[in-house]
């Protein structure tokens, strides 16, 4: 097995990288910019250069493949085109040449309540993601996880830990549900070896519904840290993002996510994940702030760019 990984920079990307390597599988890391991604990773992976939107240079990359893992995202890159031409029209062009060049079996990470009207882009674009695999050809495996822990806490909490104080955007009590991104990197290996997970869409989420006033509380309790919380209205977070979109589009559709967030139902059936991958517990916050926040932590994930 030949397996090309296609963003390997991320919060997923390093935790898979290690369960990939650890058991002798071939792996090869796609990536825009091999030198910084290098200073992510470190010595001994196989990085190629290559851009999903640019799908000439697809090709070389995908020669003697068998597997392919498209973990990548534009939702955050506030300098990028966003999920529009990143999270669907990257994966149209990686799904079609990995076709092209023979590929065996592709997984996607999509993400929970992915769907074609749903009021953020990521989970639109990433539904038509889903159905280009679908129709392709190619044997596949959908992997649709909640909200990375890590992405949150490297938004709203280092700068709480770091600096004394943070930024939510709106009222923070809306429930989210979190899942570790190490989690979710166990449910890509198992997509792996599991001859039965082709074929499937599989909704993996955390073991908790949380705000995130409460992720913010759960982080001073551990670290024993407290700040400031500045919160930023729903109706000055509209405008904003009205505003915005002519001349900001990526960061303009980041603070309407922050709206749907906000307001929308984001909560997951924690049990269903529990009943279906039973050899998978789920991380609890709480360990995953102690990781990350833990004495001669930063707290700051490394991250190169969002679709590296």
């Amino acid at each position: 097995m030949t397996i090309l990984l296609v963003g390997g920079t991320g919060h997923l990307g390093p935790g898979l990288i290690r369960l990939l390597t650890a058991n002798g599988r071939g792996l090869r890391v796609l990536t825009r910019d091999p030198a910084r991604a290098r200073e992510v990773l470190g010595d001994g992976i196989e990085l190629v250069a290559g851009d999903v939107r640019d799908p000439a240079s697809l090709g070389g990359p995908l020669k003697g493949v068998t597997t392919v893992i498209s973990a990548f995202s534009g939702f955050g890159d506030l300098n990028g085109p966003g999920p529009r031409v990143v999270d669907r029209d990257g994966n149209i062009a990686l799904i079609r040449a990995a076709r092209a060049a023979g590929v065996e079996h592709f997984v996607l990470l999509s993400v929970t309540q992915a769907s074609p009207d749903h009021p953020m882009e990521l989970m639109r674009s990433k539904y038509a993601a889903e159905e280009e695999l679908k129709a392709s050809g190619l044997a596949w495996t959908i992997i649709r996880p909640a909200l990375y822990m890590q992405t949150w806490l490297h938004t709203a909490a280092d700068p709480l830990v770091e600096m004394g104080r943070t930024r939510v955007f709106g009222r923070g009590d809306n429930p989210l549900n979190l899942v570790s991104a190490g989690d979710v990197a166990r449910i890509v290996e198992l997509a792996l070896v599991d001859p039965g997970l082709r074929g499937a869409t599989l909704e993996f989420g955390g073991p908790e519904n949380v705000s995130m006033n409460q992720l913010l509380a759960t982080v001073e309790r551990v670290t024993r840290r407290s700040g400031r919380v500045d919160h930023v209205p729903l109706p000055v977070l509209r405008l904003m993002s009205n505003l915005l979109r002519p001349f900001r589009p990526a960061l303009a559709g980041l603070i309407g996510a922050a709206v749907v967030m906000d307001t929308r139902d984001m909560s997951f059936d924690t049990a269903a994940t529990a009943r279906r991958f039973p050899s998978i517990p789920p991380t609890p916050l709480e360990a995953v702030v102690r990781e990350l926040y833990a004495p001669g932590q930063s707290g700051r994930i490394p991250r190169v760019q969002p679709n590296s």
